[in-house]
């Protein structure tokens, strides 16, 4: 009996109540938010469109919550505000990182510093932005074993608090081009002006495509940044030195197809080289190592009558 009616008693506690409300209200709210968040997909089909609108929902979901617990005890704030402020520092102490995980998710979602779909270098790891919660952003990694762009097949979680210790490199964010280079070494004696025509009419056939959009782009960043204009065409460049002539071509690029485009390069390049008839010849350096020739030697003593 006494326990029941110590039960009786708790229950007709007005906080106990309002516990109870809370409890109930935030499992209906979430279970709201998650046959919304469930329903998206059958609704809209563009990838972006439906995960933008599923952390939308996600978001509201976490503010309906707030405000309806701020509701129910907005009668007792005030003896409330002792008990919260206690607790609060110590959370605050014991999840130091998880508090600057999410003052960095606030920082990423408001300061533009990359958003899902920009390709990024974060402390190391390169690779594309699939994910952003409120503590963590998840990448899929290029690169590591995988030479040039490719995924690798690694998905790596790093914490939003990143961004406030190191530097964030985004290579898609208001030029979503990059500067790529091949150098091309060539026989001395080959025809030069012949050799810079072939690397710049591959080059315009190539990357070309390229170049008005990149233009237009650049020049939305020479007037929102305090930075000097820069060539976009494809440019070719001649060095000599002790071996062979080197020419460079340096040209803009989607920074996910790189690897691709070197590849359409070089062959298109190296295909009009054959067709020149040994006017343009490709150099190379090339080791050789001979046998030794044998030496046949004798050693005479002239006390004995030896001679060599």
């Amino acid at each position: 009996m006494d326990f029941a009616n110590n039960i009786q008693h708790w229950l007709k506690d007005p906080t106990v109540g309002k516990i109870i409300q809370v409890c109930i209200g935030i499992l209906v709210i979430t279970l709201i938010v998650r046959a919304l968040s469930n329903s998206v997909p059958r609704y809209i089909q563009d990838n972006d469109t439906r995960y933008h609108l599923r952390k939308t929902i996600n978001f509201v979901g976490y503010g309906l919550i707030f405000l309806f617990t701020a509701s129910i005890f907005s009668e007792n704030f005030r003896q409330l505000t002792v008990i919260f402020g206690v607790i609060g520092a110590g959370i605050a102490f014991a999840l130091q990182e998880v508090i600057a995980s999410f003052a960095g998710w606030v920082a990423i979602s408001l300061g533009q510093f990359y958003k899902p779909g920009d390709r990024v270098l974060l402390g190391g790891i390169r690779g594309d932005v699939i994910d952003i919660s409120i503590l963590r952003t998840t990448i899929m990694e290029c690169g590591d074993w995988v030479k040039a762009d490719l995924y690798n097949g690694r998905i790596v979680r790093i914490a939003n608090s990143f961004v406030f210790k190191e530097p964030v490199f985004n290579y898609s964010a208001d030029f979503p081009f990059v500067w790529d280079e091949i150098t091309l070494p060539v026989k001395y004696g080959s025809d030069r002006a012949l050799t810079r025509a072939i690397i710049q009419r591959v080059a315009d056939n190539v990357v070309g495509e390229y170049v008005p959009h990149a233009i237009g782009k650049w020049q939305n960043m020479v007037h929102k940044y305090l930075i000097e204009d820069a060539r976009i065409e494809p440019t070719v460049t001649l060095v000599a030195n002790d071996n062979w002539m080197e020419f460079t071509l340096r040209y803009v690029v989607d920074y996910k197809k790189r690897r691709g485009k070197k590849d359409e390069l070089f062959s298109g390049i190296l295909d009009e080289v054959d067709l020149t008839e040994g006017r343009v010849a490709m150099a190379s350096s090339t080791v050789h190592l001979v046998e030794t020739p044998t030496f046949n030697v004798r050693l005479a003593n002239s006390d004995n009558g030896f001679k060599a």
